[in-house]
Order: structure tokens, then C-alpha cells, then sequence
């Protein structure tokens, strides 16, 4: 079996202890003496699923040297951080399931979903707090900043079938590799690793994390919902353009463009049905992941820098299990 198709629980494997111990943490953090919060908060422990940033954070500490309860702490943070980003994502996109269970707001409504992610917000920023150093909670603080203006751009940017590569790129940046960049800093910084290799795995991270939303943009078109557990087509239904939409834009015939471009402007769902078409007649499928691929490989080069052991051969199996992702 290659490490590509190694489960999770294989690559986890440096740090299977250090794992169960963010999980503990973070339900420890989140805690309410209100009933109806806490029935909330169970459900947001089901929203934890993979929990890749944490696992690029512990992994990207062990192999760069001890890994601290410090590490176990930030780890924590950032997966809170990641939930309440994924919880505000389900309002803004009028999302109804996600890991194959209703969204929060599909349960309670908008208003306390989105309280609820600040809750979450805020419970990542005590527990931040509890460390010694201010250059975690500067760091993260930081990064919350740039994931909320990736958000916002893309908002703005709704329906803008002109969109180059370019801004898309820098969008997907700020809100998805931001947090990834800053969890395999974290865990470099913090297991006592010299600013190149810290610079080294951030440039890990960001490169991953580019490659994560570029998949994950091309499955919410081509996916299977049983497999994603989530939503899907909601990106061009909200007039979101992707990568693959816009190369197709770039490369379809002209009858084509005017209606993706209508389509994406002003008539969300109305060509859902020709959409994967018009993406095959481009190759634009391809083009997408050609691109994923290319982050992943600047990834694992960017890991040439830490020591080599078997947490490094996590983080670049990983990185190469992006593109080969189904969920």
C-alpha cells in the first residue's frame, strides 16, 4: 500500500497520543453550565472530523523536534478556530448538511449559529491565552484577520465572472492556507526549530493548504454527495467562481461563456445539469487538479528542510493525499 492510500489513522500514527489529547482539550475548553449550549457544542465535536490542522500542527512538531503540551494546546486552538469558520461558512452559504448531519444553522437558525461561531471564536482565544508566549495568540490573531478578509473578498466577489486566477488564488490564500501555514509554523516554532526550517513549514502548510481548497473546489462540482457528507454545488449556486469555472470561462466557446457568465451573475442553479459538461469539454477538471498537484509538490520540497523521520513522511503523505481525496 502506498502512503498515498494509507488512512489517516496510519499517518497519524507519530502522534496518536498527542491527538486524543487535543481532543480532550478542546471539549475540556468548551464548556457551558446551559443546556441548550452545550447540545450545541456536541454537535460541533461531529464537525471536528479529520482533524488535518491539528495533525499538521503535532506532526510538523515532531518532526522538527519535542513535541510540548504546549503543542497539544495550540493544536486545539486552531481546529476551534477552523470549526468556527466552518459553522459561519454554513450561514453565509445557506449550507443544510455538513459530515452528513444538518448544520448548525439548519438546526437553530442563522442568529444562533452565528453567535455560536463566535462563542467558538472566543473559547480559541482563552485557551490561546493560557500560554506564556504572546507569539501564538499574535500569530493566530493574525491569521483569523486574513481568513476573515478572504471571506469577505469572496463575498464581494460573488457572481464576478472577470475574476482572474490570480485574485482567486489570493482569496483562497487568506480564508483556506492562512490557517495551515500557521499551524505548521506553530509547530515548528514551538518544538524550538531556527527561523529557515519555521519559514520551511510554513511554506508547507500555505503550499497544502492551497492544494485542500482547489480539490475541494473541483469535488463540490464533480463529487459524490454520499462521499462529501456535505452540500454540494453550492459554490456556483452562490455565484462563487472557482478554479475550474474560470478556466472554463477562459476556454469555452463563446455560446458557452454567455451562459456560465449569466449564470454565475444572475441566474444561480439554472445550468447545473450542463456544468460538468462544459468543464469536460475544456479540460478544466484537469486543469484544477494539475494546479493541486503542482502546490503538492511544492509542499513536499518545502520539507526537505526539517529533519527526516517518520513524522516528516506523514506530513508529505499527507500533502500528497490531497489530490487523492473523495471527501
Amino acid at each position: 500500500m502506498s502512503n498515498i492510500t494509507l488512512p489517516l489513522s496510519e499517518l497519524y500514527a507519530p502522534i496518536a497520543d498527542e491527538m486524543r489529547m487535543v481532543q480532550t482539550r478542546f471539549d475540556a475548553e468548551l464548556d457551558s453550565d446551559q443546556a441548550f449550549v452545550e447540545d450545541l457544542l456536541d454537535r460541533v465535536r461531529h464537525f471536528r472530523g479529520k482533524m488535518l490542522r491539528p495533525a499538521l500542527l503535532l506532526l510538523t512538531g515532531k518532526a522538527c523536534g519535542r513535541l510540548t503540551d504546549d503543542h497539544v494546546t495550540l493544536a486545539a486552538v486552531v481546529e476551534m478556530v477552523h470549526v468556527a469558520t466552518l459553522v459561519h461558512d454554513d450561514v453565509l452559504d445557506g449550507a443544510d448538511m455538513r459530515r452528513r448531519s444538518p448544520t448548525i444553522n439548519a438546526i437553530v437558525g442563522n442568529v444562533q449559529a452565528v453567535l455560536l461561531g463566535d462563542f467558538l471564536i472566543s473559547h480559541a482565544f482563552h485557551l490561546c491565552s493560557s500560554l506564556d508566549s504572546q507569539y501564538a495568540s499574535r500569530l493566530i490573531g493574525a491569521t483569523t484577520n486574513t481568513v476573515c478578509e478572504g471571506e469577505l473578498m469572496q463575498n464581494h466577489h460573488r457572481g464576478d465572472a472577470s475574476m482572474s486566477e490570480a485574485l482567486y488564488l489570493d482569496i483562497i490564500g487568506r480564508k483556506t492556507a492562512s490557517l495551515t501555514a500557521a499551524a505548521c509554523q506553530l509547530g515548528a516554532r514551538f518544538a524550538g526549530a531556527d527561523d529557515a526550517t519555521t519559514s520551511a513549514a510554513r511554506r508547507f502548510g500555505y503550499a497544502a493548504g492551497l492544494a485542500f481548497q482547489i480539490v475541494d473546489d473541483v469535488l463540490d462540482v464533480v463529487g459524490a454527495p454520499d462521499q462529501m457528507g456535505k452540500s454540494l454545488g453550492r459554490d456556483f449556486d452562490l455565484g462563487k467562481p472557482t478554479l475550474p469555472v474560470l478556466h472554463c470561462l477562459a476556454h469555452c466557446a463563446l455560446d458557452v461563456r454567455f451562459e456560465l457568465q449569466s449564470a454565475l451573475s444572475q441566474q444561480p442553479g439554472s445550468v447545473n445539469g450542463q456544468l460538468k459538461a462544459w468543464l469536460a469539454s475544456t479540460d478544466s477538471v484537469s486543469y484544477a487538479m494539475d494546479y493541486a498537484n503542482q502546490r503538492v509538490a511544492d509542499a513536499v520540497e518545502a520539507l526537505s528542510a526539517l529533519p527526516p523521520g517518520d513524522a516528516r513522511s506523514s506530513l508529505s503523505a499527507m500533502a500528497e493525499f490531497v489530490t487523492h481525496r473523495r471527501w
